[in-house]
């Protein structure tokens, strides 16, 4: 069985199985998308054609990844003028796995999400052991950090150094006007 779907305003005869590159779709990896602009599908010489589109019929297909087309140059110059401008585009794509044709109207399951992998015993007395180590190292920071602001007599003699610095020279008198006879 085949169908004929419209997506990013083109069209695209599908069957199951395919694999077709189309425009971006909303969607992460793994993903469940839904076509419902079905413009034929059939086999054989049992093909309907929908005005324009055939109803009750989706085409539902699984997101494979999300990547972007090969570079295109776009190249304007106008003669005897010096002008000349480049510039690229690539077109973000998404390829996509046709899963099913359905015709009896029903709309496309959406996958459930992974769960995380189960954790072996040493997974786990690592993932423990981690937090503890970060939360005994942000303790002696904070000691380090109090030890600065409490501040030192150096720290506060450079401070106090650059504003003395950073004081601007007067502004010098704009110069005196000569009179016109």
């Amino acid at each position: 069985m085949f169908a004929v779907i419209k997506t990013g305003g083109k069209q695209y005869k599908v069957a199951k199985d395919d694999v077709i590159v189309v425009e971006k779709l909303n969607g992460e990896t793994g993903e469940v998308v839904a076509f419902d602009s079905v413009l034929m599908v059939g086999e054989g010489a049992e093909t309907k054609a929908g005005a324009p589109f055939v109803e009750g019929v989706c085409v539902a297909g699984e997101v494979i990844e999300q990547t972007r087309g090969d570079k295109v140059l776009v190249f304007k110059k106008k003669r005897r003028h010096n002008y000349r401008r480049t510039a690229g585009h690539r077109q973000d794509l998404t390829v996509v796995k046709i899963t099913d044709i359905l015709t009896d109207g029903k709309k496309p399951a959406a996958k459930p999400k992974k769960a995380a992998a189960p954790k072996t015993e040493e997974g786990e007395a690592e993932a423990k052991s981690e937090p503890k180590k970060a939360a005994a190292k942000k303790p002696a920071a904070k000691k380090t950090a109090t030890k600065k602001a409490a501040g030192s007599e150096t720290g506060a003699k450079k401070a106090a150094a650059k504003k003395i610095a950073t004081k601007k020279a007067p502004a010098k008198k704009a110069a005196a006007k000569k009179k016109d006879d």
